[in-house]
C-alpha cells in the first residue's frame, strides 16, 4: 500500500514538473526530456540514500551477530561485502517498479529498461551467491582439516557454473527462447570454447587429481627447476599455483604441470623431523697411509678413538700372529690406516653431536676415487628441519671435521691458486710444510 502511494505521488510529481516546464514556455518535446532528466536525478538520490541505509543496517546486524556468536562466518560475510550486494536488491526492485512512471512520455523505452534491470538483478543474485560461497571458503580455511586444501580451485569452478547459469537466464529472458536453444548454440561452438578454456579445464582436472592424490598442499615447500620455483606454495587455483620463493619473489606454475612435469616436494622431510646431510670431504689420496706401531699410542690420545683403537689393534695383532705375518713391512697383514681412523672419528663425532637425528640413517662411507681425491661422504640427518638451524649444524660439523683432518696426517684436496705457489720461499724452512717425524712412517 505504501509503495502504491509512493508511486502515485511520484507520478503526480512527474506530471506537475512537466506541466510547470510547459507553463514556463519550454517546448513539449524538450520538456519531456528535461522532466525525465530531473526525475532520474531525483531517483538516483533516493536509490543512493536507500542503498546506503539498508547497507548500514545490514552491517550493524552482522557486526552484532559476529560479536555475539562464536562462528566466524558472519565476519567473513562482512569481509566479502555481503551487505553491499544484498542492499542493492531493494533499490533495484524500486527502480524496476518506477520505470513505467519515469518513462511515461517514452513508452518505447519501458521494455528495454525493464530488461536492463532484470539482467542486473541476475548479476546481483550471482554476486550474492558468490559472496556466500567465498565466505564459506574463508571459514573452511580456518579449520585444520581444510587449511591445506585448494579451496580456491573449487570456488572458481562454482563461479563458472553460476555465471553459466546466469548467462542462460539472461539469454532466455532477452530472446524469449528456452534454455535448450542456448545450449544448442553452445554446442555449435563447443570446439572454440574448448580451445578458449583449455587451461581452465586442464587446471580443474589437475586440481582434482592433486587433491585426491594429496600431491601438493598449501604450505608445502616444493622445488620445480623448470619454472625456477623453490619455496612455499601459497595458493592453488584453476590455472596457476603460486609459490613464494625464499627470496620473497613469487613464481606462478600452471596447475596441470603438477601432474605432467616432475617436481620435488619437501613435505616428507618436514614431517619426518630431520633434514638430510649428504656431503663429502675430498681427501688427497697420496696422504692415506698405514699407521706404525709407534704411532698407535699417539692416536690413542684422541679420546673418542681410544677404546676403538685398543679393541681393533687386539684383533689385528691376533690375526697377524695366527697367520705368522712378517711385520717388518707394514704392507704385510692387516693394519690400521689414518683414513680408517678418520672415518671412525667422523662416525663417533656424528653420533655424539647434539644436532644429529639419532633415530635416522647415519653413516660415513667411501665413494669412488676421483681425480680430485677420495670422497669420504657423510650421510646423516639433522634433528631439525628449520633451514637456518640446518645450515648452522652442517657448517659446525664440517668446520670441525676439516680442522681435524690434519691430526690424522690427511690433506683435504684443494686446487692450488697462484698465491699458494708464489708465496713459498724454499730458502725459508718455516714455509715448507711437513708432517711431524713421528707421523711420517713408511711411504
Amino acid at each position: 500500500m505504501r509503495g502504491f502511494k509512493f508511486a502515485h505521488t511520484l507520478n503526480t510529481s512527474s506530471r506537475w514538473t512537466y506541466n510547470l516546464l510547459v507553463k514556463w514556455g519550454v517546448p513539449e518535446d524538450l520538456a519531456a526530456f528535461v522532466n525525465l532528466f530531473l526525475l532520474m536525478f531525483a531517483l538516483l538520490i533516493i536509490v543512493y540514500i536507500f542503498h546506503h541505509t539498508v547497507r548500514r543496517i545490514l552491517r550493524i546486524i552482522l557486526i552484532r551477530a559476529t560479536k555475539r556468536s562464536k562462528f566466524k562466518f558472519f565476519h567473513h560475510l562482512l569481509n566479502n561485502r555481503f551487505p553491499h550486494f544484498l542492499a542493492q536488491c531493494a533499490p533495484l526492485v524500486l527502480v524496476n517498479a518506477l520505470i513505467p512512471i519515469l518513462f511515461l512520455d517514452f513508452p518505447d523505452m519501458i521494455k528495454p529498461m525493464n530488461a536492463i534491470t532484470d539482467v542486473y538483478m541476475v548479476f546481483i543474485v550471482i554476486w550474492i551467491a558468490m559472496t556466500l560461497i567465498k565466505a564459506s571458503g574463508d571459514d573452511l580455511r580456518t579449520k585444520s582439516t581444510f587449511r591445506e586444501k585448494p579451496i580456491d580451485s573449487y570456488i572458481q569452478v562454482v563461479r563458472m557454473i553460476l555465471y553459466l547459469i546466469g548467462a542462460v537466464v539472461i539469454f532466455s529472458h532477452l530472446t524469449g527462447q528456452s534454455p535448450i536453444a542456448f545450449f544448442t548454440a553452445m554446442g555449435a561452438i563447443s570446439a572454440v570454447l574448448l580451445l578458449m578454456f583449455k587451461d581452465t579445464i586442464m587446471g580443474f582436472v589437475a586440481s582434482i587429481q592433486v587433491t585426491a592424490n594429496d600431491t601438493v598442499r598449501i604450505g608445502d615447500w616444493i622445488t620445480m627447476t623448470k619454472y625456477g620455483a623453490d619455496g612455499d606454495v601459497v595458493a592453488i587455483n584453476l590455472t596457476t599455483v603460486k609459490v613464494q620463493n625464499f627470496d620473497k619473489t613469487i613464481t606462478t606454475i600452471p596447475t596441470y604441470s603438477l601432474i605432467s612435469d616432475s617436481f620435488q616436494n619437501w613435505r616428507g622431510m618436514s614431517e619426518a623431523g630431520g633434514r638430510r646431510i649428504k656431503r663429502a670431504i675430498l681427501i688427497k689420496q697420496a696422504t692415506i697411509r698405514f699407521i706404525t706401531p709407534a704411532e698407535v699410542e699417539e692416536f690413542k690420545k684422541i679420546q673418542s678413538l681410544t677404546s676403538y683403537i685398543e679393541h681393533r689393534q687386539k684383533d689385528i695383532d691376533k690375526n697377524n700372529e695366527r697367520l705368522g705375518i712378517d711385520k717388518s713391512l707394514l704392507i704385510n697383514g692387516r693394519n690400521l690406516t689414518n683414513a680408517g681412523l678418520y672415518r671412525k672419528y667422523i662416525d663417533n663425532y656424528l653420533n655424539n653431536h647434539s644436532g644429529t637425528h639419532k633415530k635416522m640413517t647415519m653413516m660415513v662411507r667411501h665413494l669412488a676415487p676421483t681425480p680430485n681425491g677420495l670422497p669420504i661422504e657423510l650421510y646423516a640427518f639433522t634433528s631439525t628441519t628449520k633451514w637456518a638451524d640446518y645450515e648452522y649444524i652442517m657448517a659446525d660439523i664440517f668446520d670441525h671435521l676439516i680442522a681435524a683432518a690434519r691430526y690424522f696426517d690427511l690433506q683435504i684436496y684443494e686446487t692450488e691458486a697462484s698465491g699458494d705457489t708464489t708465496s713459498i720461499s724454499f730458502n725459508d724452512p718455516l714455509t715448507v710444510s711437513r708432517p711431524p717425524a713421528s707421523r711420517q712412517g713408511n711411504p
